[in-house]
C-alpha cells in the first residue's frame, strides 16, 4: 500500500534512535518481511516452546474449528495476520499445575535470565518486525525495546545474589535474619503498548525472586505473546512462564484460584479498578500500574531549545502510545512562544509513516477503535477552545493512522488535559508562574511521573518536592531504567516494578528469629 510522504525524514534519522528507553541497538531492522504471516509465525515460534509441553498453549489457529478465536491485525494495513484459540480449561490447568510445581534455584534464575539476554539479542530482527507488525510501533523502536528487555535481564542476573542475600538483624540474645520467599505463581495481565518491554519490566524481578509467570497479554500482540513464552522456555525450560488466552470472566475465575498468589496488571484505570477489586476479594497481592498523564513543565530559564526537542521525543515516542510521556505540556508564559515554535519544529522533523522503515518515528496507532477514541478527545478540546497548532488534519487511509497533532489547550479542564490521551496528541498550556506551573500539574487525578526543566535546581527541588507523581526527572524526559522503581500514586496505581523494590513486590519478606538454645550440662 502507498504511503503518505514521512515528515521530515533527514532530521528524523539522529533522533528517532532512541526507543523504548535511550539505549541503543545494533540491530538491523527487518523490512521486507514485516507483513508476511510466515515472518511473524516464525518470530513468534508458534510450533515450538511450550507446545512441547503443554500442546496447544502456543498453537495458532490454522485449521481450528472448535470455537471463537483472537483475530492479530495489522494496524498499518488493517489487514489480518493470523488467529489463535483461546486456552482451553484443560490447558489451563496443565499450565497452573506445571507453575506450581516448577522451581529453580538461584543459579538456575540467574543463567536463565542471562541466555534469556542473548536469545533476545539474537532474533531482534524478527522479534522486532513481529512487534511492528502487531501493534504498528517503529520498527528501530522495537528494536530498541527488545534491547531493553536484554538489558533488564542481565542487570537481575547480576544483581540477583545482592538482592537474596539474607540480612542479620541484632535481636539479643536471639539471632535474627530477613530472607526473601517467592510467592508463587503470579498471574500477570499484560498491555500492548510495549508488548516485550512491559512484560520483561514486571515479570524478569519476579521470577528473579523464584516466582512463576502464567502471562495473559493483550489480545492484539498475541503473537509477541507466543514468542515471549518460547523465549523463556529456551531460556529456562517449560513452566516459569506460560502464555494463556483468556475471556474477560475467565480472568476473574483465575484471580480467585487458590494456585495464584498474586496478580500484576498494566493497563486502564476501569480495568484495573475491577482487578485489583477481585484481587482483593481474594486477599492476594496485586500490582496495578495504570494510567498516566503525566505533566511536562518548563520554567522560564529552561532551555527552550532542548526542552522543546525532548517533549517532542517524550510525547510522540512510540506513536504516543506511552504511560510515561509528555502528555500534558506546561510552559512559563513569559518563554512560551518560543517553545510552541520550537515544538513545532521539532514535531516537523519527525517521520511519519511507514512503522517498517528504519527512519519513521511515528506510525500508525495499535487499533482502530483507540484511534477514534483520540479523534473524541481531539474533538472534543477544540468544542471546548483549543487551538490547533501542527496537524489534525484527518488521516484516512486504512488502519489506525492518526495525524500527530499539537494543540494549545485553553486551560486545565479541557478534555486533552483532563483525560489520558494515548496516542500521537500533545496539549500544551501556558501558565503565570512555576506555582502556576505545580498548582495545575497537581490538579490531575493521576500521579505517574512528571518531567521539570529549568537551571534553577534550588528552584525545580523545591518543586520536585511537592509534586504528586511516583517519578521526578529534572532536564530529561520521563523514562523506565532497571535501576529506578516505577510506578504510580493515586490513579495511576500503586507498588513498583523494577529495582529492587519491583523484586520485593512479589516477595515474601520473611522473618527469622531463632533463639539461643542453652547447652545441656553433663
Amino acid at each position: 500500500m502507498d504511503r503518505a510522504p514521512g515528515r521530515g525524514r533527514a532530521g528524523a534519522r539522529a533522533g528517532h534512535a532512541r526507543g523504548a528507553d535511550d539505549r541503543r541497538t545494533g540491530a538491523a531492522p527487518c523490512a521486507a518481511g514485516r507483513r508476511q504471516r510466515a515472518g511473524c509465525a516464525e518470530a513468534a515460534g508458534a510450533s515450538g516452546g511450550a507446545g512441547q509441553a503443554i500442546p496447544g498453549l502456543a498453537r495458532r489457529a490454522d485449521g481450528f474449528r472448535g470455537g471463537p478465536v483472537i483475530t492479530t491485525i495489522d494496524p498499518a494495513t488493517g489487514k489480518p495476520l493470523d488467529t489463535y484459540p483461546f486456552t482451553t480449561d484443560a490447558e489451563l490447568a496443565a499450565a497452573l499445575e506445571l507453575a506450581v510445581r516448577r522451581e529453580l534455584s538461584v543459579d538456575e534464575r540467574a543463567n536463565g535470565l542471562r541466555r534469556l539476554a542473548v536469545r533476545l539479542r539474537d532474533e531482534s530482527v524478527s522479534l522486532a518486525a513481529l512487534i511492528t507488525a502487531e501493534m504498528g510501533k517503529s520498527i528501530t523502536q522495537a528494536a530498541a525495546e527488545l534491547e531493553k528487555c536484554a538489558v533488564t535481564c542481565e542487570y537481575y542476573a547480576d544483581h540477583l545474589a545482592e538482592l537474596l542475600a539474607p540480612q542479620s538483624v541484632d535481636v539479643l540474645p536471639d539471632t535474627g535474619r530477613i530472607r526473601m520467599r517467592p510467592l508463587g505463581v503470579v498471574l500477570a495481565i499484560m498491555p500492548w503498548n510495549y508488548p516485550f518491554w512491559q512484560v520483561f519490566r514486571s515479570m524478569a524481578p519476579a521470577i528473579a525472586i523464584g516466582n512463576r509467570v502464567l502471562l495473559k497479554h493483550a489480545d492484539n500482540v498475541s503473537g509477541c505473546a507466543v514468542a515471549v513464552q518460547r523465549l523463556f522456555d529456551e531460556a529456562f525450560g517449560p513452566g516459569v512462564l506460560t502464555g494463556v488466552r483468556l475471556e474477560p470472566e475467565r480472568i476473574g475465575r483465575l484471580i480467585d484460584d487458590p494456585a495464584v498468589a498474586a496478580v500484576a496488571f498494566t493497563g486502564s484505570n476501569r480495568v484495573g479498578a475491577v482487578v485489583g477489586a477481585r484481587a482483593g476479594r481474594a486477599v492476594k497481592k496485586s500490582v496495578l500500574e495504570l494510567g498516566g498523564s503525566d505533566p511536562f513543565i518548563v520554567l522560564a530559564d529552561a532551555d527552550v531549545p532542548l526542552a522543546a526537542a525532548a517533549a517532542a521525543r517524550s510525547r510522540y515516542l512510540n506513536n504516543g502510545q506511552s504511560c510515561l510521556a509528555a502528555k500534558r505540556i506546561i510552559v512559563e508564559r513569559s518563554v512560551f512562544s518560543e517553545f510552541v515554535a520550537e515544538l513545532t519544529g521539532a514535531l516537523g522533523t519527525l517521520a511519519y509513516g511507514d512503522p517498517a522503515l528504519p527512519e519513521t518515528f511515528i506510525g500508525p496507532m495499535a487499533r482502530i477503535d483507540l484511534r477514534d477514541e483520540l479523534r473524541r478527545q481531539l474533538d472534543a478540546s477544540v468544542a471546548a477552545g483549543a487551538k490547533v497548532l501542527s496537524g489534525g488534519e484527518f488521516d484516512d487511509r486504512p488502519g489506525a493512522w492518526f495525524t500527530p497533532t499539537l494543540i494549545e489547550v485553553p486551560g486545565p479542564d479541557c478534555p486533552a488535559f483532563r483525560e489520558e490521551t494515548f496516542g500521537p496528541l500533545g496539549a500544551v498550556f501556558p501558565v503565570g508562574s512555576a506555582e502556576h506551573a505545580l498548582a495545575v500539574a497537581n490538579s490531575s487525578v493521576y500521579g505517574l511521573s512528571c518531567a521539570i526543566w529549568g537551571t534553577d535546581r534550588s528552584r525545580i527541588d523545591r518543586l520536585a518536592d511537592r509534586v504528586t507523581a511516583g517519578s521526578v526527572f529534572i532536564n530529561r524526559i520521563s523514562e523506565s531504567d532497571p535501576r529506578l522503581p516505577v510506578g504510580g500514586v493515586a490513579a495511576s496505581g500503586y507498588g513498583r516494578e523494577l529495582s529492587a523494590y519491583g523484586a520485593l513486590e512479589f516477595a515474601n519478606i520473611q522473618a527469622v528469629r531463632t533463639a539461643q538454645v542453652p547447652r545441656s550440662r553433663a
